[in-house]
């Protein structure tokens, strides 16, 4: 019973904003952000538990590519409006950023620390092992990483960053279709619908993820919007709140179903899903940006970048660099975790472009102290990631 409370809850909560939407009811810029965001967050749950019960019932190729696309449905919705608005109106280009920018941040400050504290405090365990098949994620990440930080040298984002950073996607959904694959463990409240019957349990998928798409696609533009209106009526920085408060109704429910397998005894799968998401924002999400661009204007260009969206794109750089040489090795460690999230959270509170630069030259500086310290050992587990990415495409091509 408690689970499916967990499924009809989150399905109620965006009806209040789809009846005043359609009534055309008139509300302030602060209660349109919370109605909208809320919709938002309670279809971003309901897809995480539709995406789970989806890959009992296709293909594991198909299961990756669509949800893969589905999963960051949130993000994109919020990300590309901004994005297409920038085509017309370039004074909108700085929040594309600052969504794309807060939103892969928070995954790795908040998200994969927490899952590690939330290990340690249930069961003790110092650090969280990743199994070998989660070396895939971790190269792509790396090729993605390292592509990114061409991004704030040149200064633009073009459509020859959506050629190279979609092709990165496509060929990981590629190599992770073809690589070895056990079948998912559904935990929580998908656990009901995985145990419906198959008919039933199909219909009802299709249904939520109609429902969320639905849900998600009439808040992204009023929750947007209504972020920068209420930033200006209280006089807040409006890329502040795009930057946090937007990721953080989009990547909470993520969080929460990563938390789930912590809780369960399944940390790796929990930190698992947290590295494909990022994978997925980092590839995908962020080389359509230019593509929504250049199709609202009309015309081939480039997103132009000014100094702070130069700053913010190079510090999640570099932080994925820190993330990426901590994942190595395929551990985190309570230690490591709480450098990532003190890292985080105090960059919150300096918001001056000094402060930017001296976090990412931090970030990189401790990663080369990391690359030194462990210079063979990091040498033999990055080249050990590549062997063992290789592995896992080519191995069920091999046994067949």
């Amino acid at each position: 019973m408690k689970n499916w409370l967990w499924i009809v809850s989150p399905a109620l909560v965006p009806l209040p904003w789809i009846v005043l939407r359609f009534t055309g009811a008139e509300l302030t810029p602060l209660w349109v952000a919370l109605l909208s965001g809320l919709a938002i967050v309670g279809a971003a749950f309901l897809l995480g538990w539709a995406c789970e019960v989806a890959e009992m019932d296709i293909s594991r190729a198909l299961a990756l590519s669509f949800l893969a696309l589905v999963a960051i449905l949130p993000e994109y919705a919020v990300d590309l409006y901004f994005a297409w608005r920038a085509g017309t109106d370039p004074s909108y280009t700085p929040f594309a950023t600052a969504n794309m920018t807060g939103a892969n941040r928070l995954l790795i400050g908040l998200g994969w620390s927490l899952l590690v504290f939330i290990n340690f405090f249930k069961r003790g365990k110092h650090a969280i092992e990743l199994e070998e098949s989660r070396s895939l994620e971790i190269t792509f990440l790396l090729l993605a990483t390292l592509y990114s930080f061409i991004i704030p040298l040149k200064g633009t984002l073009s459509l020859l960053d959506t050629v190279v950073l979609v092709a990165l996607f496509v060929f990981y959904i590629i190599s992770a279709s073809r690589a070895n694959f056990s079948e998912p463990e559904i935990v929580g409240p998908a656990e009901c619908l995985a145990n419906l019957i198959p008919p039933v349990r199909r219909t009802a998928t299709v249904a939520m993820f109609l429902y969320s798409a639905f849900s998600i696609l009439i808040s992204a533009e009023p929750f947007a919007e209504s972020l920068i209106a209420t930033g200006r009526q209280f006089g807040i920085e409006e890329f502040i709140l795009v930057q946090w408060l937007a990721p953080l109704a989009s990547e909470s429910p993520e969080i929460i179903v990563a938390t789930l397998f912590v809780l369960r005894g399944n940390p790796n799968s929990g930190i698992g899903t947290l590295v494909s998401s990022k994978v997925n924002q980092w590839t995908l999400l962020v080389g359509m940006l230019p593509l929504a661009y250049c199709l609202a204007a009309g015309r081939v260009t480039s997103m132009s970048l000014d100094g702070r969206q130069v700053e913010e794109i190079l510090l999640t750089s570099a932080q994925s660099a820190f993330a990426i040489a901590v994942l190595a090795n395929l551990r985190i460690s309570l230690l490591e975790a709480a450098a990532l999230f003190l890292l985080f959270i105090t960059q919150l509170f300096f918001p001056d472009p000094r402060v930017r630069y001296f976090y990412s030259a931090f970030y990189l500086l401790v990663t080369l102290l990391i690359l030194l310290a462990r210079k063979k050992e990091q040498m033999r587990h990055v080249l050990h990631l590549f062997s063992l990415a290789l592995k896992e495409v080519r191995s069920p091509a091999e046994k067949a």
